[in-house]
């Protein structure tokens, strides 16, 4: 016959590791209860593991009269409890030890004061305790109750059969216990109290009881402290699970698979619960489903494919962010501008100096003002107007809706969240991108210069002819003989060089008007592109990136809660 093996999961190391970032990550995201009971875990399992994990703690835990204070005292060997007709008998926890050598701090953190030595029967390593009734009259007694439920390592239930089907034991502490049938023991305590044959039928309705409260996993062990009828099973239950040394681990795995269940409720949209699966084979595991109104369907925290929803949405943004940031005044400005300069550094020396007398458009912008190196401050573009605004916050609204798309409920709105966590940055964020680029079309083109030179040259050819004119004027004025004169053809050199140095600067001027004419739209084009990509950087780091942070957030929470509840 071939042996079905249980598919070994995550070691308690890795799940409390990822139940600890799973922590972290929904910290501000998910409930604030369910987020501080997971941190709780956390802590406590790391306090235990500190402790002795050589001792099993073991809780007698039960109603008002179900005889667990009897039941202590058989399993110890002798009275250490009190027993009595006057409710509540046990009124604080008390301890008995098998070999409690090293048990000392275990106890100090469990806040059990009353310890006391036990040698009746082969359980070396044993700590157990003898709980208050978890409906006691006083409410003392059920806070202690509940919070030694949560510290110890083996919880055994003692019933009888007169309330074994109380609604308070199941509800309260049997059905949300579901998860931790492995560190469970339900003992049916008082059954010389019924014939035999009903002992059987109240076995049997447990065993039912328990089933639908999830348990199906928890052995069942019918005694009579009284007669000492099933005394030795239960003994033996309890040697085994102490000869393991493996409740103590089992518990806490058990409280964070419970805590993982709690966290991944909490970030899952609609109501969920907790409830038992089991397999044609009695196997059994604890999934939360919701419950919507459409049917059960188990509850899934599915990862998000990488930039889901906000990288389809980039353009949109940049457009908006483009058109709020004036980048069609800043591209007619770097065109207009690049002429303007073009003129002043290329135009003919006569004429050019009229054109300091119009504004740079650039300058007017406050763009390329700092030795055309580095912007000063911010640019002087117009604020955007109130329909830019809104077209802007339209488009980060929309990138926080698309990438929140399918997620839950809370992740959906941290994402959102993190789509505006930086709107109040934009602005000041765009102008300084908006300078940056800008800047760097501002440049002089190196002909410019080489222009520039040429047209002094052929003012100065100018300068000369005319003054070479001026001087045989002088001279034909004061009635000197004239100097032998060149001429090019029939024209004399005075004159070619005065006509051709003014000929040719307004030529070369025009020329290059026409030049920075196609210069200007050409920068135009450079500029427009590199404005939009540097918005579009913007947009990233400050919209899609927090956006792509918080969906890689939510992505590595449900991988490391797939780990916790693995």
């Amino acid at each position: 016959m071939k042996l079905l093996r249980r598919k070994k999961g995550p070691s308690l190391d890795s799940r409390l590791a990822a139940l600890t970032e799973a922590v972290e990550l929904g910290e501000g995201r998910l409930p604030g209860e369910a987020v501080a009971a997971a941190r709780t875990v956390t802590e406590r399992a790391g306090i235990r593991r500190r402790l002795s994990v050589e001792h099993t703690v073991a809780a007698l835990a039960g109603a008002t009269g179900s005889g667990k204070s009897s039941l202590f005292n058989v399993l110890a060997g002798e009275e250490l409890s009190a027993v009595g007709v006057t409710r509540p008998t046990t009124a604080t926890a008390q301890a008995a030890l098998w070999d409690g050598e090293g048990a000392g701090p275990l106890l100090d953190w469990l806040e059990v004061p009353r310890r006391h030595s036990a040698s009746s029967g082969d359980l070396s390593g044993l700590v157990l305790l003898d709980l208050p009734d978890h409906d006691s009259i006083r409410l003392a007694h059920r806070l202690e109750v509940d919070r030694l439920v949560e510290l110890v390592d083996l919880l055994v239930w003692v019933l009888d059969p007169q309330k074994y089907a109380d609604a308070a034991v199941h509800e309260r502490y049997l059905r949300p216990l579901a998860g931790h049938q492995d560190v469970m023991v339900v003992v049916l305590n008082q059954i010389d109290r019924l014939p035999e044959a009903a002992v059987a039928r109240c076995l049997g309705d447990l065993r039912r009881l328990l089933d639908e409260d999830g348990l199906t996993g928890v052995p069942i062990v019918g005694v009579s402290a009284r007669t000492g009828a099933g005394l030795a099973e239960l003994r033996v239950l309890l040697a085994n699970r102490v000869s393991e040394r493996r409740s103590w681990s089992a518990r806490l795995a058990a409280d964070v698979i419970t805590a993982a269940d709690h966290l991944a409720a909490a970030s899952a949209d609609g109501a969920v619960e907790l409830v038992r699966v089991t397999d044609g084979m009695g196997a059994g595991r604890s999934e939360l489903v919701r419950v919507d109104g459409q049917g059960a369907g188990r509850v899934e925290l599915v990862r998000v494919a990488e930039g889901q929803g906000a990288g389809r949405l980039d353009r949109p943004l940049t457009a908006a962010l483009s058109k709020a940031a004036g980048v069609p005044l800043v591209v007619a400005a770097v065109r207009k501008g690049h002429r303007h300069r073009a003129v002043i550094a290329t135009g003919w020396p006569v004429t050019r100096w009229v054109r300091r007398f119009r504004p740079d458009p650039l300058r007017r912008l406050r763009i390329g003002v700092a030795a055309e190196r580095e912007p000063v401050g911010h640019t002087s573009l117009p604020a955007a107007s109130a329909v830019q605004r809104a077209q802007v916050e339209t488009a980060i609204r929309d990138v926080g809706e698309a990438a929140a798309t399918d997620l839950p409920q809370a992740w959906g709105a941290a994402v959102r969240r993190a789509a505006r966590s930086r709107e109040a940055e934009l602005p000041d964020a765009v102008d300084r991108a908006v300078g940056r680029t800008s800047l760097r079309e501002t440049r002089r083109p190196r002909w410019w210069r080489a222009v520039n030179v040429l047209q002094w040259l052929l003012f100065a050819t100018m300068v000369a002819g005319a003054g070479w004119l001026g001087v045989l004027l002088g001279m034909d004025y004061l009635r000197l003989p004239q100097p032998p004169l060149p001429t090019a053809g029939e024209l004399p050199w005075p004159t070619v060089l005065l006509a051709g140095g003014a000929l040719a600067g307004v030529l070369v001027a025009l020329l290059a008007r026409l030049a920075a004419w196609l210069g200007g739209r050409r920068r135009a084009r450079r500029a427009a592109k590199a404005l939009h990509e540097a918005i579009g950087q913007v947009g990233q780091e400050y919209v899609l990136g927090p956006v792509d942070e918080e969906l890689t957030r939510y992505d590595r929470f449900a991988e490391v809660i797939g780990i916790a509840r693995a």
